[in-house]
């Protein structure tokens, strides 16, 4: 492999442990913490503990990013301070509610930018992303747009449906085996529209890579 292939294949894998690493981090502080028997003082501290791991991991995972990549990406500028805000609710409270909420006001409120940006004829997303795509059309750029405003809109709605549905253990792994894979799905099936704007077959790699972030 070539030496900018490997920087790019790290540079991807940067980017997935900067979005989910977090929350792994709650995860297994979460289930270490976790008391043997059923217990509801015990399933509070667990969540207090995890909060706490995820709040510090999500500092760390901003200064990584900074650090290796040599930017911090709007979206996780916005998703650690929410992070710092809710977490600090749910500590504060004892109630996990405020975490939870927390990716459904991220994906709810990057969903309506992004569709306020297409109908004003604004492509917002090329400034989250920074015009990582070279060549993409502009009419390629509104249309990634709309298209991401719409996918956030439905993850706003399945983390609400989620969270109502199962117990906070359940919502946890789903973060990863529910929303991970249909990001990767979503931006995937979105390669054959941006080839058709300008996006050429050898940067079609950069769409999996540069994808925003949905942790």
């Amino acid at each position: 492999m070539a030496e900018g292939e490997t920087k790019k294949a790290a540079s991807s894998w940067l980017n997935v442990a900067v979005d989910y690493g977090p929350l792994l981090v709650f995860l297994g502080v979460y289930r270490w913490m976790s008391p043997a028997e059923t217990s509801a003082a015990g399933e509070i501290i667990a969540i207090i503990y995890g909060t706490g791991a995820f709040m510090a991991a999500s500092v760390v995972a901003l200064l990584v990013s900074k650090w290796r990549l040599g930017k911090v990406s709007p979206m996780l500028w916005f998703s650690t301070a929410l992070i710092m805000g809710f977490g600090s609710l749910t500590i504060f409270f004892g109630d996990p509610t405020f975490v939870q909420l927390k990716p459904t006001i991220i994906y709810a409120s990057f969903g309506v930018v992004l569709l306020g940006g297409y109908f004003t004829g604004r492509a917002l997303l090329r400034i989250l992303l920074e015009a990582a795509f070279e060549g993409l059309s502009d009419e390629g750029w509104l249309k990634l747009s709309r298209n991401w405003g719409v996918f956030f809109l439905m993850l706003a709605v399945l983390n609400e449906v989620l969270r109502a549905q199962m117990d906070f253990e359940g919502w946890l792994w789903a973060k990863i085996w529910v929303f991970l894979p249909l990001t990767f799905l979503f931006t995937f099936s979105q390669i054959p529209m941006l080839l058709k704007h300008g996006l050429s077959f050898e940067d079609q790699d950069e769409v999996l890579k540069d994808e925003p972030p949905t942790g």
